[in-house]
């Protein structure tokens, strides 16, 4: 093997020269000039809701990886959860990288809490013919629901509500030097603006058509982005819109009320077809996990939850009906509960949060006829003939086998039984079933038919 080193070292030699040459080459070419920053677009077109504030995080931190020039947010909205337009102004204010939201394309708004959202914007823009505004706070359920448009507040809770709304978009306001006093009256008296008036009262910075004029616009312009001043460079960057993944897409799905209520009633109801008809799988899989998904939804949610009590009752009483023969009182208290329970899950005058009543009715239709079904099926399968047991066996023929005094065994629709009451019989006479003692049947002997009279032969008669 002496021989083999020589080659060897001249390959690792030959291959450490070639390293070294490639190295130089690319140490002597010319750098290559680094393109311009990108800018981010994330379209936003909704009820604001836990699945919009994940995105708009994501797209944050995207943003940041990718030493983005800006983040424009392309914002239509009717309003949606207080909490999760917290959650997205507070990572706004937090960003590293300038956010530009924009009230696009023509025709959009951003009410209620895409106000709170636009004031709270390093840049606020919006397209002709869009508004904003609407932004008094109104509550439902736990943690109340996103500011949006309202009457004035009568008690002392709502007053609450109204001040630190107030408090917070007038906070917004000062910080971006914004119109501070329009900002409270959208609180307080619910009042809107279009583009046109928003612009002329300092309420946004600039009104631009679409987005490569809002770009163009905003290029040399210099912002305070935390404790650094940013000046951008926007004219000729190069636009990368974020689009939604599967997660996004099911998050969003699952936090939609009526999406969360129908997949809890279909869940419950496999799972009652799966107890009833024990072996099938299916509908105990589908069911369990639309039950899971339906109740994952629901927690996302600012629920009502004497309305979810409701809802949970009734499917109760819905799928007690299928094993307690109640004549339909349950089927019918039970959707009497669904349906109540699911008018007051939500509340109706917040945007992204109502339930609409045709899908109620839907439910409870569906609900009924399923209840009904199951119904007429247990009641054929009860009017179906017997095939075993004591009752099929009863006045049933047999023959003895075999006689221990009292006892016995005999042969009754073929198959050997222990037999009680055939003291002083012969084996091989014939039985007949009259009751049953646990393991033992209790029988007698079977009557011998009469012979039939043999017909007179009337042969050769005329």
């Amino acid at each position: 093997m002496k021989w083999l080193r020589p080659w060897l070292y001249g390959l690792a030699l030959a291959l450490g020269l070639a390293g070294a040459w490639r190295a130089l080459a690319d140490a002597s070419a010319p750098a290559s000039a680094p393109g311009p920053a990108p800018v981010l677009l994330l379209t936003v077109s909704g009820a604001i809701g836990p699945a919009t504030a994940l995105r708009f995080e994501r797209a944050l931190k995207q943003a940041g990886q990718e030493r983005a020039a800006m983040l424009v947010l392309q914002l239509d909205t009717p309003g949606g959860l207080d909490k999760s337009m917290r959650d997205v102004i507070k990572r706004l204010l937090a960003s590293p990288v300038p956010v530009a939201v924009f009230v696009a394309p023509q025709g959009a708004r951003a009410a209620s809490a895409g106000t709170y959202i636009l004031y709270a914007a390093h840049v606020a823009a919006m397209a002709p013919a869009t508004n904003l505004g609407a932004a008094t706070p109104v509550a439902v359920g736990p943690g109340g629901a996103a500011p949006q448009a309202a009457s004035a507040p009568q008690d002392a809770m709502a007053a609450k509500r109204v001040n630190d709304a107030v408090a917070y978009i007038r906070g917004l306001a000062q910080l971006r030097g914004r119109n501070a006093d329009w900002a409270e009256r959208a609180v307080r008296d619910a009042a809107s603006l279009d583009a046109r008036q928003a612009l002329a009262q300092g309420v946004i910075d600039l009104v631009a058509d679409d987005l490569p004029t809002l770009l163009r616009r905003l290029d040399g312009r210099t912002l305070a982005v935390g404790e650094r001043r940013v000046t951008l460079a926007t004219a000729h960057a190069p636009v990368k819109a974020l689009q939604p993944g599967w997660r996004d897409e099911l998050l969003e799905s699952l936090s939609d009320p009526s999406v969360a209520l129908a997949l809890m009633t279909i869940g419950l109801y496999g799972l009652v077809f799966e107890f009833a008809n024990p072996g099938f799988v299916l509908p105990g899989v589908v069911g369990g996990v639309s039950l899971l998904l339906g109740l994952f939804g629901l927690q996302m949610l600012p629920i009502n939850h004497a309305g979810l009590a409701l809802v949970l009752l009734g499917l109760a009483l819905l799928a007690a009906e299928v094993f307690v023969p109640s004549f339909g009182v349950l089927g019918l208290g039970g959707l009497a509960a669904f349906g109540l329970g699911a008018a007051l899950l939500t509340d109706g005058d917040v945007p992204g949060l109502a339930i609409p009543w045709p899908l109620i009715a839907v439910l409870m239709l569906t609900s009924a006829a399923f209840i009904g079904g199951v119904a007429m099926l247990a009641l054929r399968t009860r009017r179906r003939p017997q095939v075993g047991g004591t009752a099929v066996l009863m006045g049933e023929r047999g023959e003895l086998l075999e006689v221990q005094g009292d006892a016995g065994w005999a042969r009754v629709a073929g198959t050997p039984w222990r037999v009680r009451g055939v003291a002083g019989l012969l084996p091989g006479q014939a039985l007949r079933v009259t009751g049953q003692d646990g393991l033992t049947l209790l029988v007698r002997p079977a009557q011998v038919p009469k012979d039939t009279p043999k017909d007179h032969d009337t042969r050769g008669q005329r």
